[in-house]
């Protein structure tokens, strides 16, 4: 048996499948396209699924890809063993209705005993019990030996998720220590002892599950394969664990250098290294793919994972944050199959170490409180901490659950996870509601997405407003019909259209359509889940009919602001990158006829000098009037130009890119301007933060770009009027205005003053003992905020020991402040609880310290009601 690094294990597997005519396809990201089914992708087939569903056309027939996985679901097992991972590659080969079993076990075996040289007698095959013809294929037409094949039932060897496509599977394992196996029973028992692995699972989608539980053939099977490369590695390097594998050992090294501990020497310190090893990778690959932390969905399970690894650095008293300067590690294992790790390394750590310091702020108010919440559970004889003691570090500390349950297990306490669950309803419900429908592809598929695939609409919008196009469907109510009537709407699907559908966030077409018997609106221009164009229309004359040849021409001067607004989406993104730096990437934008919305990774809001220069950058652009020029080429040609790429995009072998002069290059699918000067002018009207890491520009062009000076004109024009000055005075009026009114308010200020001091000499001469304390309740006009309470506290200290409280009637409102002497305090007196009687009476409430409190009300009329109860409340209170 050749021992093998990972990546060469790829490498062989990707090469050895294409010498078998598959088309290599690149990984998806993790996070799944057009499925809500999946938070992320957790298996090779997951991004395929259109392909096998036939709502997609796939590449190639053939196809074989490592594809990035991330699977939680057994997150609190990593690390306790040396197999689980969150992170894991997948290697797997498919074919969509091309070859079969014939092709794909013989193939599978030459690759294990050819090309990885694994030993035939290290070998056993697993098939389903019922599966005579995978079993005869297996014995004539590999030289695998007939006692080394057995049936297993339906729980081991046949796939299937609820109703539509399933089927028997085959499956490859190595003996690590399970001798010689004579029955299924010994093999089982093998399995279960962890003396075999299974590392190739082959499934034959043959069968078609109805909703009666009935299975009927496939007119056309598919082959569907899978084989973890992380347990491959393994077993081809003869290690233990999968963290023994040469590139995850790579990770781990470092951080136990980083601790300062040997791994192998203590089961509790490498649990936390394991993992942290794992961690790191899941975290990388996830931010890579532009998944950012937050406290839900794909974002709270980065979040969790990143939280998890940097407690368990600090269980191994690592100092400080170090997630961040790890990652590097990570990226450098993943160099050459996943090269938009290095691309984006900057943006990786920035995120990772804002996220650790994040938890650095929280965790240590959330351990605290929680080590008391153990005592008082403890001590109070119990063994379970309850629910919304756990709910409230959550959602007010922001300490992940996962963590509570964690310390709590160590610590011998349970959690009740189900009063948890409870006052996370509303939480869940919502999840729920945003998910919608679970099916195979995650929602209800409707009408317009059942589309046979001989129905293609040529999209002519690029060059062309206007063009003619057959009727090739019509949908109305969710069915297919024949026509749609004067009053009705629906959509129609036709072979040819210059209609652009809403995509890559401009926009779909409106527009008109007609024929000589029948007129009617585009409303909008959508595509359906196999990314076929659809008209969202209103029928006004006539009918129009299946097989209809019609005239299509979109709204030209609509089109044309959202030209002018998308291109200038480039150039901003290319001028924030000018300003800001290489970290900035486009998070999604959207582009209307109006204005424009870019979304993009920063860390930090813009200073108003930020803002200015890349404002500045992009009418520089506009002003040039260089040309825009689009080119088809392979995406080989468009890596070759660094061309930009949204993440979650996937291309051809054809791509479009959209050169803006020689400031912008991006991949982009959607329409623009002939030339910059077109959009004429551009003005950022906001720039806000709308979630962790992202911020948002909203900017407009050309026509409204002018209309939005006009109206700041017509602003300044009144206020001159206002001020009676020119334009050019404006500021120095302002500032004069401004001026005056700040000695006007000093000048209030110090009569202020002055009344209050006179207010003061009267209030004290009126102080009265209450129970051996002395008081001073009064009630003065017009003193608010900061001098109604400097009043209070002159008079307490003149009173030296004592209690003041005063009411005032100011901007028809009543106020009230209140002071305490130290020395009175122990008498009973208690600030906080007499004012929010006073205030209560008055309309209000507030409240504050024993020595301190102040508050308001809504009726000033009621302050001297609310003095006499001050009085009586000091009676009862000073002892």
């Amino acid at each position: 048996m050749r021992k093998m690094g990972l990546n060469e294990i790829r490498d062989s597997y990707l090469k050895y499948f294409e010498s078998k005519g598959h088309y290599k396809l690149a990984s998806a990201p993790v996070v799944p396209k057009n499925d809500k089914s999946l938070l992320l992708i957790n298996a090779g087939m997951a991004p395929l699924k259109p392909y096998f569903t036939g709502l997609a056309v796939p590449p190639s027939k053939r196809v074989a890809s490592c594809q990035k996985c991330v699977r939680t679901g057994d997150i609190d097992s990593v690390g306790l063993t040396s197999r689980h991972c969150t992170f894991f590659e997948m290697l797997g080969n498919f074919s969509f209705g091309d070859y079969f079993k014939e092709e794909i076990i013989p193939w599978a075996w030459e690759y294990i005993t050819k090309v990885l040289e694994i030993p035939k007698e290290k070998l056993y095959v697993t098939i389903y019990l019922e599966d005579d013809e995978a079993h005869d294929i297996w014995v004539n037409k590999t030289d695998v030996s007939p006692d080394r094949i057995f049936r297993l039932g339906k729980k081991d060897n046949f796939w299937e998720h609820g109703v539509g496509p399933c089927g028997p599977c085959t499956e490859i394992h190595f003996d690590v220590g399970a001798g010689e196996i004579k029955t299924s029973e010994e093999f089982e028992r093998a399995s279960d002892e962890d003396k075999i692995i299974e590392f190739w699972n082959l499934v034959f989608t043959q069968f078609n599950k109805d909703e009666d539980g009935s299975y009927s053939n496939l007119e056309n099977p598919n082959i569907d394969t899978g084989m973890g490369l992380e347990r491959i590695a393994m077993i081809m390097q003869g290690a233990n664990s999968v963290f023994e594998v040469d590139t995850i050992k790579n990770i781990l090294d470092p951080i136990c250098k980083k601790a300062n501990v040997e791994y192998g020497k203590d089961e509790k310190s490498d649990i936390s290294l394991r993992i942290i090893t794992d961690h790191l990778r899941s975290m990388t690959i996830m931010i890579c793919d532009e998944v950012l932390p937050s406290n839900e969905g794909r974002g709270y399970v980065l979040r969790r994972i990143l939280r998890r690894a940097a407690r368990h650095g600090r269980l191994l008293n690592i100092e400080g944050t170090f997630l961040s300067e790890l990652c590097s590690i990570v990226i450098k294992q993943f160099t050459d199959i996943y090269p938009e790790l290095v691309k984006k390394e900057a943006y990786i750590k920035k995120v990772i170490k804002l996220e650790e310091e994040r938890f650095d702020e929280t965790i240590d108010s959330g351990i605290e409180i929680l080590e008391g919440y153990i005592t008082q559970v403890k001590e109070s004889g119990k063994d379970t901490l309850s629910g919304e003691s756990a709910f409230k570090l959550y959602d007010t500390y922001g300490f992940p659950v996962e963590l509570t349950i964690e310390i709590c297990e160590e610590k011998g306490i349970k959690v009740d996870k189900e009063a948890f669950k409870c006052e996370m309803q509303k939480q869940r419900e919502r999840a729920r509601a945003a998910r919608g429908e679970d099916t195979y592809m995650g929602a209800e598929i409707k009408a317009v997405d059942s589309l046979e695939n001989s129905i293609f609409t040529d999209f002519l919008g690029y060059e062309e407003i206007t063009a003619e196009g057959e009727v090739k469907a019509i949908v109305k109510d969710n069915e297919f019909v024949d026509s749609l009537e004067i009053g009705e709407k629906g959509i129609i699907i036709t072979d040819k259209t210059p209609f652009y559908a809403e995509m890559g966030g401009q926009i779909g077409d409106a527009g008109f359509f007609k024929s000589e018997k029948v007129k009617g609106i585009v409303e909008d221009t959508q595509k359906n889940i196999s990314d076929k164009i659809v008209h969202y229309i209103k029928v006004e004359e006539g009918r129009v009919c299946v097989g209809d040849k019609i005239e299509l021409s979109i709204e030209s001067q609509r089109r044309s602001n959202v030209c002018k607004n998308h291109t200038a989406t480039h150039i901003i993104h290319s001028a924030l990158r000018s300003v800001l730096g290489g970290h900035v990437h486009q998070k999604g934008s959207y582009v209307n006829e109006n204005r424009l919305r870019f979304d993009f990774t920063h860390f930090e809001g813009l200073t108003k000098e930020e803002l200015t220069k890349v404002e500045k950058l992009v009418n520089e652009e506009i002003m040039r009037a260089n040309s825009v020029i689009t080119e088809v080429m392979t995406p080989a040609e468009a890596k070759k130009k660094d061309a930009m790429a949204l993440f979650d995009d996937k291309y051809g072998d054809s791509v479009r890119v959209v050169s803006v002069g020689e400031m912008s290059t991006e991949l982009c699918g959607g329409t623009h301007v002939k030339n910059t000067g077109e959009i004429g002018l551009l003005k950022i009207i906001s720039e806000s933060g709308i979630a962790s890491g992202v911020r948002r520009i909203e900017a407009v062009t050309g026509g409204k770009a002018l209309q939005y000076f006009e109206e700041r004109i017509s602003i300044i024009d009144e206020i001159t009027s206002m001020v009676k000055c020119n334009e050019k005075d404006l500021l120095n009026k302002m500032a004069s205005i401004l001026g005056d009114l700040k000695d006007k308010e000093k000048e209030i200020k110090e009569l202020k003053s002055k009344l209050s001091t006179g207010a003061s000499d009267e209030l004290f001469n009126n102080a009265k003992e209450i129970n051996g304390v002395k008081v001073i309740i009064g009630a003065v006009k017009d003193i608010d905020g900061g001098a109604l309470r400097e009043l209070v506290e002159k008079l307490r200290d003149k009173l030296q020991s004592g209690f003041v409280i005063l009411g005032s009637e100011a901007n028809d409102k009543a106020m009230f402040a209140a002071m305490a002497s130290k020395d009175v305090l122990p008498k009973g007196v208690h600030c906080g609880k007499i004012i929010k009687e006073a205030a209560s009476i008055a309309g209000g409430g507030g409240g504050g310290r024993p020595d301190m409190a102040q508050a308001g009300g809504k009726n000033p009329e009621k302050i001297p009601e609310a003095l006499l109860k001050v009085e009586e409340m000091l009676k009862e209170m000073i002892k």
